[in-house]
């Protein structure tokens, strides 16, 4: 690794010293200025659109590119992708709808927004799915192709909204997309379903049209993904345009919409999801440590895409094994980490159970191990694509014996590439295995990052044992594999094969220092507080506090990715003029020294969770503290203008109880 982390259609972009970013296709040379619409332009200081439809309509890949256009053009963003866990649910229900959420501005934001003032609807299922989410005056497009009598009733309509008046509180745009998407492609070679396919980029382009985005970086992105058909990246390209031209030309949009890039700190930026930046993170941790990377693991949503990527980077001295089961998985890379590589799998909570019996046995052997956990709603299989945030007890104690593990939690997507060095640090320095907890929603979201140059990165080198270190009564050395770093409780790393250094493994229990088996009761008694010590003493940042004026009363206190929409009630509270203070753990085990004097400094703790109410059980028991929860476990995230209430409501209960 030689320079900044910009892998191929990254689409980075520098900010100059003033703030301001500019677009740089793949970090090189800027690219033509893109058409300028000549209607008349309203600024806008932010928005949110939901593009919605069904599975085959392409709504993933349209929000893909709708997003990587406004991350170059310098808005700051985040993304909420939602779509089904069939393969291929029933086209035009319900249970098919897929849709992608985008909000952006010229500020900085957190969230994807509480509601749109854009949908798109690609047919009356998207309707009718997400019209409920839609505050008054939103506008609203439709395929009006869609919206036949058959469509109607797969979705559940009585009767066609379009004209029923049950949309009169909406702007309403009724466009045929498909017609349109026809007329412009009638001279292609491509049939006629294949023609009728490329209606997602028809879209695109008016969108693109509306909101001034650049369009060469999309067509780019055409011809390279459909390099070996270039009719369908042709066609792809010529609905795209004509989408951008039909915004022009139609009386149906009077105006378009400009909103300025957000001033940002200085640097080289790019858009990144949470399990491409954890990906990258696994790779510079791999660079830095100087060590061969080797993942085992077994596809399973959302996890996946981390091993689809890393499966790319071969060049790094990356091995990925993709098992054929969960248990196989974390063997192998627990094998691999005794072999002298940094071992990592990746799961999610029904892997982690599969896992447990193999994550006891690295924490009784004490070797590196990187367990990734991108949490989704359970139990069992529960809802696969949704996220939740109901691992955290099963990473602290889902094992059998006292198996204590570190637990690290980014709280963005960006974090993600932090997070995992961070993780990648603690187990290498204290011999452990350390859970990374991810979630559906940072996984899949997505927002601007700001890439690292290498000498911005820690040194995670290690040193390996190469000579005994036990010295016995008759004056011979030995090796003793269970002799530990006085200051880290850590026990060396033998790499197999290193002359005199070999040892034995398994999961019973060690003899402190030799390594041999041993039952003694006493020996067991101090392993076991051992390894607990180790864990405890794990060095790990204070909890920060954002408390401005440091006369708050109440604390919220959040953990993952709560982090977004915790900061922006945070915002809205102020705005109003209420005091709260707010606090993000990022280590979960153990957890920040600070942490104890940090809730006692307030008279309410509330503890927002995607899950019910697992942090604050831990902080009730370990500090004593009347840790509140607020709890939501509906597969997706909070909204802030719900958190905002709860915190409004926390801070007049306390005013009101002052003024008795």
């Amino acid at each position: 690794m030689t320079g900044p982390m910009s892998p191929p259609g990254g689409e980075p972009c520098t900010v100059a010293s003033k703030g301001r970013r500019a677009f740089i296709p793949d970090g090189r040379t800027p690219p033509e200025v893109h058409r300028r619409p000549v209607k008349p332009t309203r600024r806008l200081d932010q928005v949110v659109i939901r593009f919605a439809g069904d599975s085959g309509d392409g709504i993933q890949l349209t929000g893909d590119r709708f997003t990587s256009q406004t991350a170059s053009f310098g808005n700051d963003l985040s993304t909420l992708p939602d779509y089904p866990a069939e393969i291929r649910a029933p086209a035009g229900t319900l249970p098919g709808v897929s849709s992608f959420q985008l909000h952006f501005a010229d500020h900085d934001i957190l969230t994807p927004g509480d509601a749109p003032n854009v949908l798109v609807a690609m047919n009356p299922a998207a309707l009718k799915a997400n019209l409920p989410d839609l505050p008054r005056g939103a506008e609203i497009i439709v395929n009006t192709d869609e919206f036949t009598s058959r469509a109607l009733a797969k979705a559940g309509y009585q009767a066609d909204p379009l004209g029923d008046g049950s949309l009169d509180a909406f702007r309403l745009h009724r466009i045929p997309l498909t017609t349109l998407t026809l007329e412009a492609l009638k001279h292609s070679s491509l049939p006629r379903k294949d023609t009728g396919r490329a209606k997602n980029m028809f879209t695109l382009g008016l969108l693109s049209w509306m909101y001034h985005r650049p369009t060469p970086a999309t067509e780019a992105f055409l011809r390279q993904k459909f390099a070996r058909t270039p009719a369908i990246a042709e066609a792809n390209i010529t609905a795209f345009r004509a989408g951008w031209n039909f915004g022009e030309t139609t009386e149906d949009f009077a105006v378009s919409y400009e909103i300025s890039p957000a001033p940002l700190p200085a640097g080289t930026y790019r858009n990144i999801s949470g399990n491409l930046a954890l990906s990258y993170g696994l790779i510079a941790a791999a660079e830095r440590s100087r060590l061969p990377l080797f993942l085992g693991s077994y596809p399973i949503t959302p996890a996946s895409d981390i091993l689809h990527e890393l499966s790319q980077h071969k060049h790094f001295n990356i091995r990925t094994f993709q098992a054929e089961d969960e248990i196989a998985g974390i063997g192998a890379a627990l094998g691999a980490a005794f072999g002298g590589a940094l071992g990592v799998t990746t799961t999610s909570g029904p892997g982690v159970a599969l896992k447990s019996e193999t994550i006891g046995l690295a924490v009784s052997l004490e070797l590196p191990l990187l367990i990734v956990d991108v949490q989704r709603g359970g139990p069992s299989t529960g809802l696969p694509t949704k996220t939740e945030q109901a691992d955290l007890l099963q990473a602290m104690f889902g094992r059998n014996g006292e198996a204590p593990v570190p637990i690290v939690a980014p709280a963005t997507p960006g974090e993600c590439f932090t997070a995992a060095m961070e993780a990648a640090r603690i187990a290498l320095t204290y011999r452990t295995p350390v859970f990374l907890l991810s979630d559906g929603s940072l996984a899949n979201g997505s927002e601007p990052w700001r890439i690292p140059t290498v000498d911005d990165l820690p040194d995670l080198s290690v040193e390996f044992a190469t000579e005994a270190n036990h010295q016995l009564e008759d004056g011979s050395w030995v090796f003793w594999p269970y002799k530990r770093d006085p200051q880290t409780l850590a026990r060396p790393w033998a790499v197999p094969g290193t002359p005199g250094l070999e040892h034995r493994i398994g999961g019973i229990e060690k003899q402190d220092g030799t390594g041999s088996i041993s039952y003694d009761p006493a020996n067991h008694d101090f392993m076991v507080r051992t390894r607990q010590a180790k864990v405890d003493g794990i060095i790990v940042p204070d909890l920060e506090v954002d408390d401005p004026k440091g006369r708050a009363r109440v604390l919220v206190l959040g953990w993952g990715s709560t982090y977004g929409p915790i900061t922006e009630a945070v915002r809205r509270v102020r705005a109003d003029g209420g005091q709260v203070a707010q606090g993000h753990l990022r280590h979960l085990n153990p957890f920040p020294a600070n942490l104890s004097a940090v809730l006692k400094r307030y008279e309410q703790v509330i503890v927002p969770e995607m899950n019910l109410g697992q942090l604050s059980m831990l902080l009730r028991a370990r500090y004593l503290v009347d840790a509140r929860s607020y709890n939501q476990v509906r597969g997706l995230p909070f909204k802030a203008v719900q958190l905002a209430d709860v915190l409004q409501a926390a801070i007049g209960t306390l005013d009101a109880e002052n003024n008795r």
